[in-house]
């Protein structure tokens, strides 16, 4: 464009004009300052007026130097904040999950770091669900809910049957618990209620102990009582898979309730293509091995 001067001398003019010295802004741009004079005497060519007065000891700005440079760093400064705004929307990709904590915890937060290692520009946002039963219900892509029947659109991602559960330490300490009578001894943990509780030992037609025990209102705070050897607790099997293969904790019976419900995870409509990237990957999660 004619009525554009070189723009390749811009940036040694810019930066010699800020420090009112060639020899600054050769550190700067990481060339000699004959290269910073050479640049300049060619805008000052073009320009056809001089930008600096050439002293003994450094250069001045001239008053159209002072003008010229302060349209310069406003151009500089616009292209800078207009590359950043455009630089961060392509890297800023995010895609929302809704999941209850527990899934979280102890199914999702060892697998995370793998997703983020393949897609480093999708970040995910994990939300607490508060019941929602779809996406829309909470303002997101995704969502990880349970129950016994689908949702819209959802597709089974884990087992939810669960499973009288214990640490070792607390085997070694009240057990053996050889059959589901033996339990009668030991501490039951509950989740919520005492309903799941007295639903395992109907299967036998056992009424449940009238032991008092305690009632955790979260499945975190039951699980991390049981880890610490406190008693014996109703565990989604699938959930607790790391703990199970390093021996942490130990399921005592196969018998389970809760087998006509799973987890499931419903999409959005519209879901993106990056929500897409996550929908398939929790999928492929859901059948690969332990993490």
């Amino acid at each position: 464009m004619k009525d554009l001067p070189p723009l390749s001398h811009i940036p040694a003019f810019e930066a010699a004009a800020r420090f009112e010295s060639f020899v600054r802004a050769a550190e700067l741009l990481g060339i000699t300052p004959t290269a910073v004079s050479q640049h300049v005497r060619a805008l000052e060519e073009w320009l056809g007026t001089p930008l600096f007065v050439r002293k003994a000891r450094g250069v001045r700005l001239t008053k159209e130097g002072h003008l010229f440079a302060a349209s310069c760093q406003t151009a500089i400064r616009e292209i800078r904040d207009g590359a950043a705004q455009v630089s961060m929307q392509k890297t800023k990709r995010k895609v929302s999950l809704a999941c209850q904590p527990s899934v979280v915890s102890l199914w999702l937060t060892s697998r995370l770091p793998h997703f983020m290692e393949q897609h480093p520009d999708i970040q995910v946002s994990i939300v607490y669900p508060f019941g929602a039963r779809t996406p829309h219900e909470v303002g997101a892509d995704l969502l990880i809910c349970h129950g016994k029947t689908s949702p819209v659109y959802g597709e089974k991602i884990l087992d939810a049957a669960t499973r009288p559960t214990c640490s070792a330490e607390y085997i070694k300490r009240t057990g053996p618990f050889d059959s589901p009578t033996a339990l009668l001894g030991a501490r039951l943990l509950h989740d919520e209620t005492e309903d799941a509780w007295q639903q395992w030992f109907g299967q036998y037609d056992i009424p449940l102990p009238s032991a008092s025990a305690p009632v955790f209102g979260d499945f975190n705070l039951l699980i991390g009582s049981i880890l610490a050897g406190h008693g014996v607790g109703l565990c989604p099997t699938t959930l607790i898979e790391r703990d199970l293969a390093a021996g942490n904790l130990v399921v005592l019976f196969d018998d389970a309730i809760d087998e006509d419900k799973f987890y499931w995870l419903v999409g959005s409509d519209g879901l993106s293509e990056d929500g897409t990237v996550l929908r398939q990957w929790l999928l492929d999660q859901a059948t690969a091995a332990p993490a």
